[in-house]
């Protein structure tokens, strides 16, 4: 088997995104964000796909760029994924030793991976990578129901993000604050507003009508972000409280929000993840019916000059 590398082009967006589903089927891509994030991202996170080309089908991607949004300079990311029945022929290897030229010609002095389960985890060690702090993935099905939550606080109104077109500055602002104490081995916490609005607000996959939002005297003090790809799948990202309001039940209270509208949508399963050290998101997922699904590492290299 011939293996050639090249850079993913605007055309290769929905063969690149059933790649992807079929590599790591606990998470959402979706093919018009695949797109959009090659042409439209944050350029401070100099973002660039790497396709493993075999037969003339593409086996495999490597997603590169920095970390622009740690505090930490120089921190680069290479998650590589190839399609289960092409793994063990050297694929990953050829996209990796890529993705890894690419992060030092862009000045990165080390490589984060996010890493599922075996065989990952052995290929990242034998490629001389670290592990770091793990994630939990989890799952529920929409279509057995979702257990009933108290409702919030007197003045807190829950709400969709769709009240925020105009101006998403004060879900911004929250982000930053949560993102602040969120557990994890790299702080994420840094991202500058224009930066923050290309890599999550303008997204086309963030569905603003479930994307979830709690608001008190004007101001939000929680949420929950949700990302769809065009079919039956909901994905939760980032769910937060700020400080001030937390020990209300406003984060079980926005993402129950969220998953029953995706339920009358016709989404059948929803899917999120939450660092291993965060037992209280655990936890509140667990009263919403999620159920773990896979384990996810996140792993380092130093790159070498």
């Amino acid at each position: 088997m011939t293996i050639t590398v090249r850079d993913f082009r605007p055309g290769d967006a929905a063969e690149v995104a059933e790649v992807l589903r079929a590599a790591a089927p606990h998470w959402v891509f979706s093919a018009a964000a695949l797109r959009w994030q090659a042409t439209h991202g944050a350029p401070a996170a100099r973002h660039r796909m790497l396709l493993a080309e075999a037969d003339g089908a593409v086996v495999g991607v490597a997603r590169t760029g920095l970390l622009h949004e740690s505090a930490e300079p120089g921190l680069g990311y290479a998650n590589v994924n190839v399609l289960p029945p092409r793994r063990g022929r050297g694929v990953g290897t050829i996209l990796l030793e890529a993705a890894e030229r690419r992060l030092r010609a862009i000045g990165a002095r080390a490589a984060h991976a996010m890493v599922t389960d075996e065989p990952g985890v052995a290929f990242a060690e034998r490629h001389g990578y670290r592990r770091g702090r793990g994630r939990t993935r989890l799952g529920l099905d929409l279509t057995a129901g979702v257990p009933p939550v108290p409702p919030p606080p007197s003045g807190v109104r829950i709400t969709t993000a769709e009240i925020l077109v105009r101006d998403p500055r004060p879900l911004y602002e929250a982000d930053l604050e949560v993102s602040r104490d969120e557990p994890g081995d790299v702080g994420m916490d840094a991202i500058r507003y224009p930066d923050w609005r290309v890599t999550y607000w303008d997204r086309p996959d963030l569905d603003r009508t479930l994307t979830t939002v709690a608001t008190c005297d004007g101001a939000v003090v929680a949420f929950t972000f949700a990302l769809t790809d065009g079919s039956t799948r909901y994905q939760s990202g980032m769910t937060g409280v700020r400080r001030a309001y937390r020990g209300r039940g406003l984060a079980r209270a926005v993402k129950h929000a969220a998953l029953c509208r995706a339920a009358e949508a016709g989404y059948t399963i929803a899917l999120t993840s939450n660092d291993a050290g965060n037992a209280a998101m655990l936890a509140v997922n667990d009263r919403l019916g999620y159920a773990p699904v896979a384990t996810e590492w996140r792993y380092r290299r130093t790159l070498s000059r």
